[in-house]
Formats: structure tokens, C-alpha cells, sequence
């Protein structure tokens, strides 16, 4: 395993491809210009990330989760490696969306619950053997500001729960726990929920 060294903030951009953030130690699957790790995310279970124990302050991952077939390793890995409190922020496309189902390469689909499954105090009542623990602090979901300007933040939810294409994408902020919790349910806490008009 390697230490990062780095005057800052050791940052992992998780699934880069060719959006490469400038400051950040740049992961995918295939090596290309700016790629700083090559690794397989799906592979967690099997190979560990090239990293230490405690070793990252921050995690960003847009539209790769979705991709994952082998998430609950992968999400424990990256407790593995993240800093007690370490941030980590997941873009996908919203469960009940087109953009969810259409792109045959989605294994399967996020709603605002799903990550909770992240964390220990899901696993109450189920033992799959899953290490890590994830806080889901904060839930963003993106809609239509040309479809919803002026409608109250409790009728855009509501259409949330019922409608398919409402979210156009979601954002959630979860915090590593170090040490785990214990898995009991009344140790969930609700993240906070923001419903922003783009």
C-alpha cells in the first residue's frame, strides 16, 4: 500500500475517466492522460485500493455507483481508507428516472434511502458481513426549475414519491464514522434534504 503525500488535503476522484480534477489523485478502470490510479472499484472485495488505512480526507464520485455491481466492498474499502470524518460525495441519476433505467451499463438504481444501506445501523435485522459506515448527512435532488419555480418544496416532494422523471439527478453527502456504530436501527439519523431548481 502507498501513502499519499501531498502539501494538502488527500482528495480521491473516484471513476475520473476524462474529467480530471486538477488537486485531486485522479481513479479509473483505464489508464489515460491525468489518470493517477488505475483500479478496478468492482474489484474491492478481491484487491485493495493502493492506499493506507486513514489515508483520505475526501471522496467525489459522479454517476459511478450506478455502474457498480459490487458496491457494499467497494463502500467498505473506502472506509477503509478514509479519515474519521472524511467527506464523500455521490452524484447518480435518481432511481424512478429515464436516465436511470436507459444506459444499459447501469447495474442498479439509487433512490434517497439507498444510501443508508452505507452505514451500520441499517443492518438491524440483516448480517452481510459489510465493515464500513457511512453517515448520509445531506440528500440533493435536482429538478426542473422550468417545471417547478413557485411550487412549494412539499408538493415537488410529494411528486417525487409518485412520479417517474421528476429528479433529474441526486446528490448525496455521507461522512465516515470511525469507529463503526453498532447495527441498530434506532441509531439512524435522516440526512437533510435539499431540493434544488436547475
Amino acid at each position: 500500500m502507498s501513502t499519499v503525500d501531498s502539501p494538502g488535503p488527500n482528495r480521491l476522484h473516484l471513476g475520473c475517466g476524462k474529467k480530471i480534477i486538477p488537486g485531486w489523485i485522479n481513479l479509473d478502470v483505464v489508464a489515460g492522460e491525468g489518470v493517477d490510479v488505475v483500479a478496478d472499484l468492482d474489484r474491492c472485495a478481491d484487491v485493495p485500493l493502493p492506499f493506507e488505512a486513514d489515508s483520505i480526507d475526501e471522496f467525489i464520485g459522479s454517476h459511478l455507483l450506478e455502474h457498480i455491481r459490487n458496491v457494499l466492498p467497494l463502500m467498505q474499502e473506502l472506509h477503509r481508507i478514509a479519515k474519521p470524518g472524511a467527506k464523500a460525495h455521490f452524484t447518480t441519476p435518481y432511481g424512478s428516472s429515464d436516465d436511470a433505467y436507459e444506459d444499459p451499463t447501469h447495474i442498479r438504481l439509487y433512490f434517497m434511502d439507498s444510501f443508508g444501506y452505507f452505514s451500520q445501523p441499517y443492518y438491524w435485522r440483516a448480517d452481510y458481513g459489510y465493515n464500513g459506515d457511512w453517515l448520509t448527512e445531506h440528500i440533493t435532488l435536482k429538478v426542473s426549475k422550468s417545471r417547478y419555480q413557485g411550487k412549494a418544496a412539499n408538493d415537488i416532494y410529494d411528486e417525487v414519491m409518485r412520479l417517474r422523471n421528476v429528479v433529474i439527478e441526486m446528490t448525496a453527502r455521507l461522512i465516515a464514522v470511525k469507529p463503526i456504530r453498532e447495527p441498530k436501527k434506532e441509531l439512524q439519523v435522516a440526512p437533510s434534504l435539499e431540493i434544488l431548481l436547475v
